[in-house]
Formats: structure tokens, sequence, C-alpha cells
């Protein structure tokens, strides 16, 4: 590991993992900590899920979404993915000196208008202001807490042979709208982010009664690297070229820029692994609520040792590997 932190620390690749496993794992190592789930299961009378996560995107504003939008809805995700019912939310703001206030106002507005959303309440916060230069205008830091009930607990996220791997929706759209805005890359029509809070269409496929063994939001490092954290030493993981879902505009951008969809950042989406008697009912309730109309059934777990890899549509074999280096600095 280097002795300084780069982007690629913060891009959710091998490096990123790498610093949570030889740094912060090592000191806050405890029971609720160590499984590295989107949301730590904790004991609080009842049982909760609580999450955290800090926003420092540019630019703050791009299409389909701004920061505001987002931090509530990663937060809420990452709860809602748990098996819980996202409840609270704490935001906590640090400004640059100078920053707008009409900004901040627009950026306040839609935090307040994703969490009425996502139903959620943001019940504490905190505001600091430091020097000009010393942020990009605005940095978010959130934290969640959501609640499980005995009808629904925490989802074991534990893949088994014979599972079906479902996708909610298309991939790569955040990252690539990210990109294009950034970059002024000047597509027409824009590529238009996917963020939403999807509390909802979980709750659609949890009260479906179907089984979920594993269910993850795809941000950094995308759904490539959530199959790879997924797989392990007695299973592999095959997904099907023809049936991964990319809008058709994301899938030129990916193609022009050489980039995989498999590895871009994704705020709009989940990925589910179901055991094969439920995959029908799992899809068929996510397609009845407007975020998953586009859901599809994208590959399945098998016995195997542990490899993760997409059948081309020529039949050969790709393999999928944990993405590494600086992906899409800055994407959420």
């Amino acid at each position: 590991m280097p002795k300084k932190i780069t982007l690629a620390h913060g891009a959710g690749g091998e490096a990123y993992r790498e610093l949570v496993q030889e740094i912060f794992l090592p000191a806050y190592a405890n029971d609720m900590l160590r499984p590295l789930t989107d949301s730590a299961v904790c004991a609080a009378g009842e049982k909760i899920a609580m999450t955290t996560d800090s926003y420092v995107i540019k630019p703050l504003f791009f299409p389909g979404g701004d920061i505001g939008r987002l931090c509530v809805s990663g937060t809420v995700n990452d709860l809602a993915v748990s098996g819980a019912y996202p409840r609270y939310l704490s935001v906590g703001l640090i400004i640059e000196a100078g920053f707008a206030l009409e900004t901040l106002v627009r950026i306040v507005e839609s935090i307040a208008a994703t969490a009425k959303e996502a139903g959620v309440s943001i019940v504490t916060g905190d505001t600091k202001v430091v020097e000009a230069g010393s942020v990009d205008g605005i940095f978010i830091n959130t934290a969640g807490i959501g609640v499980f009930t005995p009808e629904r607990p925490p989802l074991p996220q534990k893949i088994a042979p014979g599972d079906k791997i479902i996708i909610s929706g298309p991939m790569a759209a955040h990252g690539m709208a990210i990109m294009a805005a950034r970059e002024n890359l000047g597509f027409n029509p824009p590529i238009e982010c996917d963020v939403a809070p999807l509390a909802a269409l979980v709750d659609r496929v949890l009260e479906s009664g179907c089984q979920v063994n594993a269910m993850r939001d795809p941000t950094r490092g995308g759904v490539a690297a959530i199959l790879c954290e997924w797989v392990t030493p007695d299973t592999d993981i095959v997904l099907y070229d023809s049936l991964l879902p990319v809008r058709p505009a994301v899938a030129a951008a990916c193609a022009l820029l050489g980039l995989d969809p498999l590895s871009i950042a994704n705020e709009g989406i989940v990925l589910l692994s179901v055991p094969a008697p439920d995959a029908e009912r799992a899809l068929a309730a996510l397609q009845t609520v407007d975020s998953g109309k586009n859901a599809a059934m994208i590959g399945e777990v098998k016995k195997g040792g542990g490899a993760v890899y997409a059948v081309t549509d020529y039949g050969t074999k790709r393999k999928i590997m944990m993405p590494q280096g600086e992906l899409l600095p800055r994407i959420c």
C-alpha cells in the first residue's frame, strides 16, 4: 500500500478496499462493522441499521440530480438494501466561505424534497464554514438509521449456488452523467443520472414473500465490485453480456471512452442474488415500480472456485475483476 493517499483510494476499487482492510477495519473493528455491508446491523432496543457517507461530487448539479438528492438517496439506499426500513438521517455541511446562499438554498430544498420522497426524517445536523479554497464549494456528510422488524430481519448477504443475479435497471448512468457534465463532453441529449431513493422498490421485493440472499446498491466500483465482493471460494458468478441492461446513450459513451459499464458507478439501481425458485417473483415485483420497470435477470451463481466472468455473445468467457486504480473520481 502506498505511503500517501491518492485519488484511487476514493474510487471504490482495489486501493479503496486495501485502505478499509489495512487502516480502518483494524482501528474500528467490532462485530457490527466487520461484515463491511452497506449498513451496520446494531442492537438498540429494536435491531437497527446504521450507515454514513460523505459527498464531495463535482459538479454540484448535473443532469438528473444534484448533491442534495444524491446525499439522501445514497444513504437511504444503503439502509434499504440491508433489509431495514430507512427512518432517520443526519446532515452535516462543510461550506466554503463565499459560497452563494442561493445555491445553498437550492441544495437544501433538494435534500428536503428527496427526504420526503424517501419517507425519512432529517433529525439532526451540523454546519461548518471553512476558508475559501479549503473545499470545492460544499461537502456533505450524512448518517442514516433504519429499523428491522420481526417480519423483516437483516438479509444474510451471502450468495448460494443456484441463485439468480437480478439488476433493477440499466447500469452506468450515474458515472457517465457525471463525467459528461464535468468534462463538457457535449452529448446531445445529455446523459441523465439515475439517482433516486429506492426504499419503495426494495419494499416491493421483500414484501412479495420471495427470499433474497444478498442485495446491494452498486455505487463506486459498479456492478463488478459488488460481484467480486459477493463471490466465495466455492462459487462462481456468471453473467451474460446479452442480458446486461445499459441505456443506448450510456453504452455509446462507454464505448467511445473505452470504459466498461460494469465498473461504472450507479446511484439508482440495486443488485440482488435470489434463489432460482423465487427469481421470477422478485423480478415481477421490481417491475411493478417505475424505477424497476427495466429490471432484468443477468446471471447466476454456480458451484466453482471463486471466479466472476461474463459469457460474451460469441460464447467465450471474459473475466470480471475488482476495479483497480483511479476510475471516475468524485462521483459521489
